[in-house]
């Protein structure tokens, strides 16, 4: 299982995983289309807007590798947002390809991809 060094392992200040830490020994978790209802918590809403922030950082436009990403933090994105790369494509497969739709991404998560990164370092000019 690839470990996606760099990747943020969980949503700051809070309990919501983006990462795991080992594989499973009896396979990878099946990735599947989780149904998102409007009326899901606040908080939850923010962990897949911070889980889409990390994987446009951090992958771009690029396909990527499931490997040490969370199956069930995936399952909420998968088939929107978060798309096969390959095909034939197994989603019991910590070697399984993905993608970024970035058009159905934009559209879910603008300020993801219009607004100021969460990830980069902000300028400070207080020290001159």
């Amino acid at each position: 299982m690839l470990k996606h060094r760099g990747f943020p392992g969980r949503l700051p200040s809070s309990d919501f995983q983006f990462t795991i830490r080992r594989a499973n020994k009896a396979g990878a978790t099946k990735l599947i289309a989780r149904e998102r209802f409007r009326d899901r918590k606040q908080a939850d809403r923010k962990a897949d807007e911070g889980f889409m922030a990390a994987l446009w950082h951090h992958f771009g436009e690029e396909p990527f590798e499931r490997g040490n990403l969370d199956a069930g933090r995936l399952s909420w994105l998968f088939g929107r947002e978060v798309v096969p790369a390959e095909d034939p494509f197994d989603p019991e497969s910590y070697e399984a390809l993905l993608r970024i739709d970035v058009k159905r991404a934009q559209a879910s998560y603008p300020e993801v991809f219009f607004g100021p990164s969460p990830f980069e370092e902000a300028e400070d000019d207080d020290w001159d």
